[in-house]
Formats: structure tokens, C-alpha cells, sequence
């Protein structure tokens, strides 16, 4: 029976899509052709390839619970409580920063709009304004999210939907021809340009987290990662296709990718409606932010990880504790301004979170669970991601992956803080 205070397919669908296609997705053509040049076609066949062999992983372990959680759970059920943890505090911590750096990365396309916003004072009062004004959105019930985030999901696709059907009459065949002032395309650069472009596809997992949340969790979870996959790999290859074709050797330059190539074709309108998609999509990035990363803490609160206080749900079935806490260290983390770094420490850290997953599959099979959902093949998909987000890891800057495991022991020690804790209690 639907229960009409969950989230159904269409709505997690569109939780997912809102959760992955963000403000990097505006600027992903030019900061991927400016590493791979030509190549760039093929580095996001390669991460969409990736990105599904992961989804698929996270399809299988995601039929197995109704929790909220998803990478948390599995690692924990997995490889036990303290490699569980460890995945749950990274992804929560990873959340946090990720949410404050859309709120400020709101602030600043506004301020690009409007320049005399063009201030310290302005960015942290948008920032922390947008912050709380969701958070109280957040409190009033899973049913507000749920429209809000149908609505606002529709309304950002709408201008890449434009540019893209409209975009495809302007395509020049002579711009599909190797860019200058791009290197020679080697492994190196090749898996830069990947790591980048892997950016733009991050957040697939948030659909696992919110389980509990949905209704028919089995089976709806595992369908709605492949189908948002498979739309969102689509929907950004037709995107950088169209902006090859009009931009050609410009591409790489470009700071504005999609906003410049509207431009050419339809002039300062079409811009405008691009600005205007800009705005309204990193709106949505924090609003699925401000539902998924409450119930990220939760999770944690439910084994013991966190005080248990944070777990608690109001008459709407609302995590408020969760919901006031995750808001209020966001709006902390937003005053610092310090979200460049972190922001692409965040890639990285993802993949302790996608690893883990990936194996969990591999031991829950050994162990004899069955899911809703299977992936075909047997244990080679798996072991494929692995690899694969292995490669792409040993293209990153090494500097952050220390500061990625770095957080780790911070989770270590945060973790026998707890356990020390809850023995007392016992």
C-alpha cells in the first residue's frame, strides 16, 4: 500500500537526479576539455561506465535493507561496526561540507548576477539565510520536501533540456577536431580529466541514505539508482557533445561553458535562462542536502555512534535533532569560507564510500543474502569498480587523499570516544 507520506519511484527518481546534477554540470564541458581535449567524449563514457558499474553495486547492497544509511549500512554489515563507522562519519562529515559549499556556491552565483552582493557580510547572510530558511522547510515534513524537490528538480533540467534541443540545429561538424593548446592526450591527463568529470556524477548514493523514507525501499531503491544513472550519463554527453559542436577550440577557455554557447546561438536571452538554470540548480543541490544529510546522522545515532538524542522523530516522522544539528554545523562550516579545497577533498573522500560498497557485495553473496536486485556477471562488476576507482585515485593529488584519511582518524577516534561512552551507559 502507498503511503503518501514516503517517497514513491517518480519522487525518488527525481530526488536522485536533483542530488546529482548541480552546478558542476554548467561548468563540466570546458574544465574537462581543458585536460583531455578531444578525449573529453570519452571521459565521460569512461566515468558513466564507472559510475554504473558502482550504481550497480549500490543497487544490489541497497536491496538488501530498508535502513537508512546505504554506504554506512553495507560496509557495517559487511566488515563490521568500525569500518562501518568509519564510512558513515566520512560521508556525513563529506555532507556537511559539500551542502555548505553549494550554499556559498548559491551566494556566488547570485553575486556574479548582482555585484553588489560582492561581500563578506552578503555571502555569509545568503548562505546561512538559505541554510535555515531549509531547515525549517526540513521540519515541516517529508511531504513539503517532496514537492519542492519534484518541482525545483523539473524546473533546472528545463534550461539544459533547452540548450540541448535547441543547441543540436547549431553544432559546426569542423569543431569535433583536435583542440590546440590542449597536451597530448596520455594516461595521466586522461584520468585528471576523468576525476573531474567524475565530480558531476557524485551523489548517486544519497539514494540509498533516505531509505526508511521511501515507500517500497526493496524494490524502488535498486530501480531508481539504474534508472538515474542511465539518464543522467545520457543527458551529459548529448551536453558536452553540443558544446564541442558549437564551441570547438573555445571550449577549453571557457569559465561559463553552457551559458556562452546559449549565447552564440540565441543570443542574451537564451544566457539569461542558462544564468537563471544556474541559480535554480545549485537551489536544488541544497534542498536535496538539506533532506539527505539529517538522515545520514541518523543512521550513525541508530547503532550508537552519535547520541542518541539525534535520532529522535517528531509526530511527521521528522529526525528533527538531525535535521537543526546537520543545519546549524553547515552554517558553521559556511562562515569559514574555506569550500574550494574541501570541495575537491570530497571527490576523493567519495571513494571510501564506493569501495567498501562495492566488496560488500562480493561478501554478502559468499554469505548467501539475496537482494531484489542482482547484478549479472557474477563478481566481476564489482571487482571492476574497484580497480577502476583505484586508477582514478592514483591520478589525484596526493595531499588530498592524506587530508581524505585524515579524516578517517578523526572518525577513529570520534569512534572509541562513543564505544568508551556507551559502555558507561551499559
Amino acid at each position: 500500500m502507498h503511503d503518501k507520506n514516503k517517497l514513491g519511484l517518480l519522487s525518488i527518481c527525481l530526488l536522485g537526479i536533483n542530488a546529482i546534477v548541480g552546478s558542476g554540470i554548467f561548468l563540466l564541458p570546458g574544465k574537462i576539455a581543458k585536460e583531455a581535449g578531444m578525449w573529453s567524449i570519452g571521459v565521460i563514457i569512461f566515468d558513466a561506465f564507472l559510475v554504473l558499474l558502482i550504481a550497480l553495486c549500490f543497487a544490489e547492497a541497497g536491496g538488501l535493507f530498508k535502513k537508512n544509511g546505504g554506504p554506512y549500512v553495507y560496509a557495517k554489515e559487511a566488515f563490521g561496526e568500525f569500518i562501518g563507522f568509519e564510512v558513515g562519519f566520512m560521508k556525513w562529515a563529506i555532507m556537511l561540507i559539500a551542502w555548505a559549499a553549494m550554499a556559498v556556491a548559491f551566494y556566488t552565483a547570485l553575486a556574479t548576477e548582482f555585484p553588489i552582493l560582492k561581500t563578506t557580510l552578503y555571502k555569509n547572510v545568503i548562505a546561512t539565510a538559505l541554510i535555515a530558511l531549509l531547515t525549517i522547510m526540513n521540519l515541516m515534513g517529508v511531504r513539503i520536501s517532496k514537492i519542492l524537490n519534484n518541482i525545483v528538480t523539473l524546473a533546472k533540467l528545463l534550461p539544459l533540456l533547452f540548450f540541448v534541443l535547441v543547441g543540436v540545429f547549431y553544432i559546426k561538424g569542423s569543431n569535433f577536431s583536435p583542440m590546440e593548446a590542449v597536451p597530448a592526450i596520455t594516461i595521466a591527463n586522461f584520468g585528471a580529466g576523468a576525476l573531474i568529470a567524475f565530480y558531476a556524477f557524485t551523489g548517486f548514493e544519497s539514494i540509498a541514505v533516505a531509505a526508511e523514507d521511501m515507500d517500497n525501499a526493496e524494490r524502488n531503491v535498486p530501480l531508481a539508482i539504474i534508472l538515474v544513472i542511465s539518464a543522467v550519463s545520457l543527458f551529459y554527453l548529448l551536453i558536452l557533445l553540443v558544446s564541442i559542436g558549437i564551441l570547438g577550440g573555445a571550449l577549453p577557455k571557457s569559465e561559463a561553458p553552457i551559458a556562452e554557447a546559449a549565447g552564440i546561438f540565441m543570443g542574451p536571452i537564451a544566457r539569461a535562462i542558462v544564468s537563471a538554470g544556474t541559480l535554480v540548480s545549485i537551489g536544488g543541490i541544497n534542498l536535496a542536502s538539506s533532506f539527505l544529510v539529517p538522515r545520514s546522522s541518523v543512521a550513525l545515532a541508530d547503532d550508537g555512534f552519535l547520541p542518541s538524542i539525534m535520532k529522535k522523530r517528531d509526530k511527521k516522522d521528522v529526525p528533527y535533532i538531525s535535521v537543526i544539528v546537520s543545519g546549524l554545523l553547515t552554517a558553521l562550516i559556511c562562515l569559514t569560507g574555506s569550500f574550494t579545497t574541501l570541495l575537491s577533498i570530497s571527490v576523493v573522500s567519495r571513494f571510501a564510500q564506493y569501495i567498501p560498497t562495492c566488496l560488500s557485495v562480493i561478501v554478502f553473496r559468499k554469505r548467501g543474502m539475496k537482494s531484489s536486485f542482482k547484478i549479472p556477471f557474477g563478481p566481476v562488476v564489482p571487482i571492476l569498480a574497484v580497480l577502476i576507482s583505484l586508477y582514478l585515485l592514483w591520478n589525484s593529488d596526493w595531499k588530498k587523499i592524506l587530508f581524505g584519511l585524515g579524516g578517517l582518524v578523526i572518525g577513529a577516534v570520534f569512534y572509541f570516544i562513543m564505544k568508551a561512552l556507551n559502555k558507561q551507559k551499559a
